[in-house]
This record gives C-alpha cells, sequence and structure tokens, in this order.
C-alpha cells in the first residue's frame, strides 16, 4: 500500500494505493462476511470453504465489499506514527478500482491545527473585587419579608401593595389573543409583573368591580403581533386581600427555620451575595483571559468544527426562542437585522468558540494537565447522585461517550483555573464600578 499525503493548517488529503496484495486480504474477509447470507448445498451458513463461496455470490456486490473492507482498515493507519489528530469523519473518493488487480483512493479529513501560543504567562485583565454594601443586604430582607406577608380580604378599593384575584381577557380589535385570558390570577399590585398601565389600573376597584383597561404593550415587546399595539384588558376583580409585611426583627428571621435571629440572617445573606458575585467576577476574568489568549495565539478554527458549532447554538437560540412563544422573524425585526446577517454573527460566535476550545486544548498540554480515570469517575458519581430521580439521565452518565465529555470538560476547567492562577499577580481593577450582587425580583415579568 503506497501512501502520499498533502497537509495545510487544519486539513489534511491522503491519496491511497492498492495493488492485488493489499486488496486480497479483503476480498478473503469479504467473502467470509457474504458467506453468513449464501446458502450452498451441503455446507451450514458461513462454513463453505472461499472458493466455493465466491462461485454464489454476485460478483459486483464482492467487488463492493472488498474495497469497503479495504479502506475501512487502511483509514486508520493513515495517522498512526504522524501527529496528526484527525476531528471529522474522513471523506473518501475512489479515484480508480480494477477489482482484484489495484485501486486508487482518497482521503481527506479535518485535523486539529498546529497552535502558536501566546504569553499565557503575562496576560493583563480585568477583575474586581465584588462590594456587598448594607443596602444590597437589606433588599433580601425585605424580599424575605415580603414573602411571609400575611393577606386578609378587605372590602375596600385595591392599593397599590395589595393582593387581589381577578379574571381577565385581552383582546385585541375585539378578539381575545393568545396568552392574554386567566382567571383566579393572582397579582401583587406594584410588582411590575404585567406590561405597564395595567396594575396602575386595578387600583382603585374593589371587589366585584369590573373595568376595561386600555392600553397599549410595549414596542420591543417580543411578540411581533402585539408590540406596541393598543388592546383592551377585561377585568373583573373577585377580591382584595390586604397584605401586611412582617416585622424585620428576630421574629422574622426565625421564620426561615435556619437561624436564631436577624444578625444571623444578615451575615448568611452577606456571605451568598458574597458567594455569588466572587463567582461572577471570577467567570468574567477567566473569559477575558482567554479571549486575550485567543487574540495573541495563531491557529484556524477547522470549517467542519465550525458549521457543527453554529448549527447547535442556531438550534438552541431557536428552541429559547420558541418556548418564549415568539418566531425567528419577530427576533430579527426586534434586532433590526436580515436573516443572512444574524447568521453571520452567529457562525462568528461558534469560531470563536471553536478557537477558545482548540487553544486551551493546547495549552492544557503545555501545562501538563490530566484528568485521571478515577477523578472523572467520582464526577461522574456525583452527577448520579444529583440525578437519582432522573432514570434516563443517570442511564446516559453510563455512555462512554458522555464519560468522555465530562473528563474532557474537568480539563478544560483545570486548565482555566491554571491560567487564572498564573495570571492573578497581573490583574488589575477596571475603571467600572465595581460589580455587586444582582437583585433578584421576587415574581417574574408576566407574559401578558
Amino acid at each position: 500500500m503506497k501512501i502520499s499525503s498533502k497537509k495545510n493548517t487544519s486539513s489534511v488529503e491522503f491519496t491511497v494505493e492498492f495493488d492485488k496484495n493489499d486488496l486480497e486480504p479483503a476480498r478473503i474477509k469479504a467473502l467470509s462476511r457474504l458467506a453468513r447470507d449464501v446458502k450452498i448445498p451441503g455446507f451450514r451458513n458461513g462454513k463453505a470453504p472461499a472458493n466455493i463461496v465466491e462461485q454464489h455470490v454476485d460478483p459486483n456486490q464482492l467487488a463492493s465489499e472488498t474495497l469497503d473492507i479495504a479502506v475501512r482498515t487502511a483509514i486508520p493507519k493513515l495517522f498512526d506514527g504522524t501527529d496528526m489528530m484527525p476531528i471529522s469523519i474522513p471523506h473518501v473518493e475512489i479515484a480508480k478500482y480494477v477489482p482484484g488487480e489495484m485501486a486508487e483512493i482518497t482521503v481527506k479529513a479535518d485535523i486539529m491545527p498546529d497552535v502558536k501560543l501566546g504569553d499565557y504567562k503575562k496576560i493583563v485583565a480585568t477583575y474586581d473585587e465584588p462590594e456587598i454594601s448594607e443596602k444590597d443586604v437589606d433588599d433580601v430582607v425585605e424580599r424575605i419579608a415580603e414573602s411571609f406577608a400575611e393577606s386578609k380580604v378587605v372590602k375596600r378599593a385595591a392599593k397599590m401593595g395589595d393582593e387581589v384575584i381577578i379574571d381577565f381577557v385581552g383582546k385585541k380589535d375585539g378578539v381575545a389573543f393568545d396568552g392574554g385570558t386567566a382567571k383566579d390570577f393572582k397579582l401583587v399590585l406594584g410588582s411590575g409583573q404585567f406590561i405597564p398601565g395595567f396594575e396602575e389600573g386595578v387600583v382603585g376597584l374593589a371587589s366585584g368591580d369590573k373595568k376595561d383597561l386600555k392600553i397599549s404593550f410595549p414596542k420591543d415587546y417580543h411578540v411581533k403581533d402585539l408590540a406596541g399595539q393598543p388592546v383592551v384588558f377585561e377585568v373583573l376583580v373577585k377580591q382584595v386581600n390586604e397584605r401586611a409585611k412582617l416585622a424585620i426583627d428576630d421574629e422574622l428571621a426565625k421564620k426561615t427555620g435556619a437561624f436564631d435571629n436577624l444578625a444571623a440572617l444578615r451575615e448568611d445573606i452577606r456571605k451568598n451575595l458574597t458567594s455569588h458575585a466572587s463567582s461572577e467576577a471570577d467567570e468574567r476574568y477567566k473569559d477575558e483571559l482567554l479571549a486575550k489568549l485567543v487574540d495573541s495565539s495563531k491557529t484556524e478554527a477547522p470549517a467542519t468544527l465550525v458549521e457543527e458549532q453554529f448549527g447547535h447554538m442556531k438550534e438552541d437560540i431557536m428552541r429559547n426562542l420558541k418556548a418564549q412563544g415568539a418566531t425567528i422573524e419577530e427576533y430579527l425585526e426586534h434586532r433590526k437585522q436580515k436573516l443572512e446577517e444574524w447568521e453571520e454573527e452567529v457562525r462568528d460566535a461558534a469560531k470563536r468558540r471553536i478557537l477558545g476550545s482548540i487553544v486551551i486544548q493546547k495549552l492544557a498540554d503545555e501545562l501538563g494537565i490530566e484528568i485521571s480515570d478515577a477523578e472523572a469517575e467520582e464526577q461522574v458519581e456525583r452527577m448520579k447522585a444529583a440525578y437519582k430521580k432522573d432514570a434516563e439521565a443517570s442511564k446516559q452518565l453510563d455512555d462512554p461517550q458522555v464519560k468522555a465529555n465530562i473528563k474532557n470538560r474537568m480539563r478544560v476547567e483545570r486548565t482555566i483555573d491554571k491560567l487564572a492562577e498564573i495570571n492573578k499577580p497581573n490583574a488589575k481593577k477596571s475603571t467600572k464600578k465595581a460589580t455587586k450582587a444582582p437583585a433578584k425580583k421576587s415574581t417574574k415579568k408576566s407574559e401578558k
């Protein structure tokens, strides 16, 4: 078997020539394989001699099977003893084939590209220690007190802060629209659950009152047919509840079931806010480090991997839009983009992600970072424990490919952690105000 190759940065093309001596072992295997499906008088299936089997099989089928076996046997050998790592399924083209005599094929494959790392020990990225203020803690305590608020029915008009139980029907041009109808809906006035004008319109209504609220959806609303459109909500107030927020004191802390006094509750809140903010600051710092390492390194992103990543990212975006009840057309209109422009943007992001993966794998090799089988197995067991109520997810963790992916992800994470450790002395503060933990609302924005 004669092999020649042409290699560039991220792909390789082999020319492989087989002579009759190379094809003969493949022909014998092909006859053995075909013998299983051929009935020959006097022999059990698969037990007839090769020369007898050959008399009873289709010559074209034998020729095809022989070449297939020869090619499949040859491909792994093409990369033996080289530093090339294939990252795509090789594409095979038959140039010439004379059964029993010779064959010539070309094999093309994407390979892990060469990487010249930038100086990963001298990367200057920004890192800001999170600052948690007393107000940050106060906001969380207020939300806790709000969550324990006690409600009692009142016979008066609703005001901000009250909870109302309502039925409503949203109509556009006199026709009810999807997602605009509900019965016995509990709404805390002033919570910001509904579009502007809705909650304000309910203020002043008492139990039994009806009102048509004439308001408009925001211009940037995610549903195209409703964005910026005037609508009417027919509202019936069925009950008004006055909410009495608990006093912020030691008794509130005890109601959480975990603290004896307010001071202990506040300290725990501060720790949690600090931990959350620190994690976010670390992630931003690592993202910037990796971005700068990619920029300072020289390599290529194989087209096959970019297109594969592009497909995954596009699919994820589409799935999220569908879950939100929006279409790609509405999304693009909101972004003022054409489909081609958006796809190019996603493809660029996919390329960037692939480059980051290639560079970090090279850095892992440079730093000698490896994950042992035992470490990977421990992580798998922890994940199984987390998914113990999901039999299907737990079963998937036994898949060898899934385990390999987990092991690789652990290696990537450890490498990025090491990159951050190496460059922490080089970190600088940004000119922006230090990041604080985000204040989470107690209610989600309504889709109405």
